[in-house]
């Protein structure tokens, strides 16, 4: 279990065994290099410490549990984490501003804690067989051992094909479950228990602040340099992702204006226009006088290493926006870093896609449905298709769907969502029947809190897409799944709870002004970053879809596995259907986006089940020399094994 996971740890390994319990752990060494080896113990042994992640303010949680008598061995901050649980028990969770996934075992109870970050930044997985719990940061590790039944989970593909991911605690196999994002787990006396212990905030408007647009920019600059500040703290060097874009830019421009004038940026460059941001990067490598690398992500390594990519995502994707990310984790690596800050969840936080104006605009143009010019609004979102008639009566009729069903809870993402599900005409008979009259959408509407209905519209919104996009694809797929591949962590200052928190209780008004994205945050880089980065609309991130698939690099593996004969084995998808949807992106030099997306998913998918399903092997690596062994069994367990 530890040498499949490697990757994830290359510098150090260490296990923990009692009569009831195995821990192993595979270390990527950042804070503390020389003594941070892992399990970690408390002073009398009792409680004892696996963990994946950085809890950033550990300097000041550790002053305080000195101040109370507890010991410390290491500088670690897994040990300070380990001491804070003594005292608080699960509720140290509540202290901890970081990104983590951690198993202790209490000796003295018998009982096993398993935690995950607010996010779900680290990923905790587990599965539970023959009366045993077994868990691991990725799924392949539980697939080592050989008792666990491997199997593709149809309810799972539905939510894939519907919400870009699967729902937690739902993984795409079978019986094999994710820990939600804020939520801990207890397993003692034969019981399993789950507990969320964090939400995403959701205030209505009586509390949400009062302050100005100017106090509030003023704060969140604040707030931003101490998350950024303590989102510095390593034994190695740190560097910065830097896209070009409003969020990189301002993350890398916080860094060297404050703390690190000679950083190392990193960015990725495409071949074509429409998804390459080399101008804007290159002005600001320029405005910021860095050390900059960029990778050319081209249509062919795209598709050459979408296998490789898979393997680390363990689930299928509708989108090779993934891939690109993998080759840059590698190239810094290769530069010899090990942690990255990046500007993920700037976005979600502070108002940034179109998912969130769209939202705005349909319920306006829902007042009136038969107006003319509401409608017309939709065209500031999209002027590049609203210049072409046709497609324009196209989206027109597209985003007029559902405009009587303002009441929905989830009604700012039912249409994309009903857009993307159109790729499950593609499922085989077999697949359709296995899901039956199941409802992903019931299941989103059943899963939210109390206080949703009481939250303004906007904030609906966001508490969707971070619940479902951020956390279970965005944070996973393209985040720490694709740096960890290549032993490299990614730090997110934007995901500081205490932005967070802070900004939930912004009014809307602020955050989307007009239709005008992400005010706040523009606003509160003025003055750090050129005016053209400030003013100029979001570009989203994406990589060539039709370009990366069909070319000479990845046209062995694809006629492979969307060969009749292996789509038949898997049984997943309709085998005359993919055939010729195939044939298509090889006839046409463009795909419509439903077809982009149902060939990415059904390849994806065929992939994952030919990786994980039919050949699995964790391979050579899954056999190491451990660290550190605390071996605490008794020798009649000792004699049998």
């Amino acid at each position: 279990m530890i040498g499949v996971l490697g990757h994830r740890g290359p510098d150090e390994t260490g296990l923990y065994l009692d009569d009831r319990v195995g821990l192993g752990h595979a270390r990527l060494s950042i804070i503390d290099l020389s003594s941070g080896v892992q399990p970690i113990h408390n002073e009398d042994k009792t409680l004892w410490i696996v963990y994946n992640g950085e809890v950033f303010n550990y300097v000041e949680l550790r002053q305080a549990l000195e101040r109370k008598g507890h010991r410390f061995r290491t500088t670690s901050d897994t040990e300070v984490v380990l001491h804070l649980y003594e005292e608080e028990g699960p509720g140290c969770l509540t202290q901890l501003n970081g990104q983590f996934a951690m198993a202790i075992w209490d000796a003295k109870k018998k009982e096993l804690f398993l935690a995950r970050d607010r996010f779900g930044i680290r990923p905790l997985y587990y599965t539970i067989a023959d009366n045993t719990m077994i868990f691991g940061s990725e799924i392949k590790s539980i697939f080592t051992n050989k008792n666990i039944t491997r199997e593709i989970d149809p309810v799972a593909m539905d939510q894939v094909f519907t919400f870009w991911t699967t729902l937690t605690p739902r993984t795409v196999f079978k019986d094999v479950y994710e820990l939600p994002p804020g939520h801990y787990s207890k397993i003692s006396d034969g019981k399993v228990t789950f507990k969320k212990y964090w939400d995403i905030p959701l205030f209505g408007r009586r509390e949400q602040h009062a302050l100005g647009p100017q106090e509030v920019c003023q704060r969140v600059r604040e707030l931003l340099e101490d998350a950024v500040r303590i989102r510095l703290r390593a034994d190695v060097p740190v560097g910065c992702y830097l896209s070009g874009g409003l969020d990189s830019s301002g993350t890398t421009a916080l860094v060297v204006k404050n703390f690190d004038s000679d950083v190392r940026t990193f960015g990725i460059r495409f071949d074509g226009d429409e998804f390459d941001e080399g101008e804007h990067q290159r002005r600001m490598v320029s405005h910021l006088n860095v050390n900059h690398t960029d990778l050319r992500a081209t249509s062919e390594k795209i598709g050459a290493s979408l296998p490789d990519c898979l393997w680390h995502c363990e689930k299928p994707l509708l989108r090779t926006a993934p891939v690109p990310l993998y080759l840059l984790s590698e190239i810094v690596r290769k530069s010899g870093y090990k942690v990255v800050l990046t500007g993920e969840g700037a976005d979600e936080v502070f108002g940034g896609y179109n998912i969130f104006r769209e939202a705005k605009v349909r319920r306006f143009w829902a007042r009136y449905p038969d107006s003319r010019s509401r409608p017309e609004l939709i065209g500031q979102l999209y002027p590049y298709i609203f210049n072409n008639p046709r497609l324009k009566r196209t989206l027109r009729s597209f985003f007029a769907k559902g405009l009587d069903r303002t009441d929905d809870p989830i009604f700012s993402h039912f249409i994309r969502w009903e857009n993307t599900s159109r790729t499950k005409a593609f499922f085989s008979q077999e697949l359709s029947k296995a899901i039956g009259q199941y409802d992903g959408y019931e299941q989103v509407r059943q899963s939210l809190p109390a206080d949703y209905e009481q939250a303004d519209d906007f904030s609906k919104a966001q508490y969707l897409e971070m619940t479902i996009f951020l956390s279970n694809y965005l944070l996973s797929s393209q985040g720490d799944r694709m740096a960890m591949a290549n032993s490299v962590e990614i730090r997110l200052p934007f995901l500081d709870p205490r932005i967070v928190d802070f900004m939930a209780r912004v009014p809307s008004k602020w955050k989307i002004l007009g239709l005008h994205e992400k005010h706040i945050l523009k606003r509160s880089f003025e003055g750090i970053l050129p005016h053209e980065v400030t003013s100029r609309p979001k570009n989203p991130y994406r990589a060539p879809i039709r370009r990366s698939l069909v070319n000479n690099k990845a046209a062995g593996y694809v006629r492979e596995v969307l060969s009749e004969e292996a789509l038949k084995t898997a049984g997943l998808f309709d085998a005359g259907k993919v055939t010729r949807l195939l044939r298509k992106a090889q006839a046409v030099e463009s795909l419509g986006e439903i077809d982009s997306m149902a060939l990415m998913g059904v390849l994806s998918s065929q992939l994952v089940h030919r990786q994980f399903i039919r050949d699995f092997s964790p391979g050579p690596a899954n056999s190491i020399s451990p660290d550190l062994v605390v071996d605490r069994r008794s020798e009649a367990l000792k004699a049998t094994n």
